[in-house]
């Protein structure tokens, strides 16, 4: 079996998203190890089994002092008990540099599934580290069309792979019958989001359109991060549920009218390419997204779903919808249009990429 040490900034138990799903495929191929950014503790690591895939916690008593060296040392440590001596690292932050940059792989991946750079608290050498990680690296992965077209200059193998599907999971809501118990008292019409509120979330929209329509109802799913729960609007019609498990999620949005990708537009959203638009699909829901450059071209140009720039758009949108009588020709079209989008393709596609640079490099681990 071949070995891959993947170095992320998000926590394996956070959200389940592109990692997730990309890392539980490799998986069954490779020995893959996920080491999250450290938590406080003795110095020492330690392992847990999560999908197949080794989440590898390291733990530092002080953050701050020798840091880099810290790191390093348990990194070592975790390779040499395990006797890993060949491997291919795998990067979704650069940061990650600071203390991996005196390892040897095989093969180096970069997968930038956003542009952190322009997100709330992103470190200052971040772009720094992103330029070193470019010229490391053997292939780059985006996580979607508009960061690809950012980047394809700076990389000589570099491929958009934007946000795939589970759609096996994601279509159970069509059949689901049974509503959750935090759920099922809220009136209807119901617009539900899911997923990270932070800085993207578009605090002032849903304001609005929560008080211009007092009689629909707003179901937000998720965790709430780097932005003050005090931020967020707050009305009869505005239903917080909390993060909710990716298990979960079809139970949830099987009761929904309406699914909703409620991202402001700002820096931190100029590139992003949002997971939850095909997963909404798939469910079989229509959907009513603000005009993230990535959802217009690939969805909004299709009339796969609504476009809406500002609470009149939206509410105009959401009244088209529920007057509605059927959704069956439009259903068919979406069916049509996701036929071939998997994150099963997705990993094949990637999996390719990488045996070809094996090939060429005369690589056999």
């Amino acid at each position: 079996m071949q070995n891959i040490l993947c170095f992320s900034h998000l926590r394996w138990n956070f959200v389940f998203q592109r990692p997730q799903h990309l890392l539980t495929r490799f998986a069954k191929q490779y020995n893959v190890f996920y080491f999250e950014e450290p938590k406080t503790g003795p110095d020492s690591y330690e392992i847990t089994q999560q999908n197949g895939v080794s989440v590898v916690v390291i733990y530092l008593e002080d953050h701050h002092s020798d840091f880099k060296k810290r790191m390093a040392r348990q990194i070592d440590n975790f390779l040499k008990d395990h006797n890993i001596m060949e491997y291919l690292c795998w990067y979704y932050t650069p940061m990650a540099l600071e203390y991996t940059s005196h390892l040897t792989p095989k093969i180096t991946v970069y997968d930038s599934m956003d542009e952190l750079s322009a997100f709330r608290f992103a470190p200052p050498r971040l772009l720094e580290y992103e330029e070193e990680l470019f010229n490391k690296a053997d292939v780059v992965f985006t996580g979607g069309y508009s960061l690809y077209e950012a980047k394809k200059e700076r990389h000589h193998n570099i491929h958009p792979f934007p946000s795939s599907i589970d759609k096996e999971h994601f279509q159970k809501a069509r059949l689901n019958m049974t509503d959750q118990a935090d759920q099922e008292k809220i009136p209807h019409p119901r617009f539900g989001f899911f997923g990270v509120i932070d800085e993207r979330f578009d605090t002032d929209l849903l304001n609005l359109v929560s008080q211009k329509k007092p009689d629909w109802h707003f179901v937000i799913i998720g965790p709430v991060v780097k932005i003050d729960p005090a931020e967020l609007p707050q009305a009869p019609n505005i239903h917080y549920l909390g993060p909710k498990s990716y298990e979960e999620l079809p139970n949830y949005i099987s009761h929904w009218d309406i699914a909703l990708v409620l991202f402001a537009i700002n820096e931190s959203t100029e590139f992003i390419s949002p997971t939850k638009t095909p997963e909404y699909l798939a469910a079989g829901l229509p959907v009513i997204s603000t005009p993230i450059k990535d959802i217009v071209r690939t969805y909004g140009e299709e009339n796969l779903v609504y476009i809406t720039k500002n609470a009149e758009s939206f509410i105009a949108s959401g009244e088209e919808e529920l007057q509605k009588k059927s959704r069956t020709e439009w259903l068919l079209k979406v069916d049509e249009f996701l036929a071939d989008d998997s994150w099963d393709n997705t990993f094949e596609k990637m999996c390719l990429l990488i045996n070809t640079i094996k090939e060429k490099n005369g690589i056999h681990v």
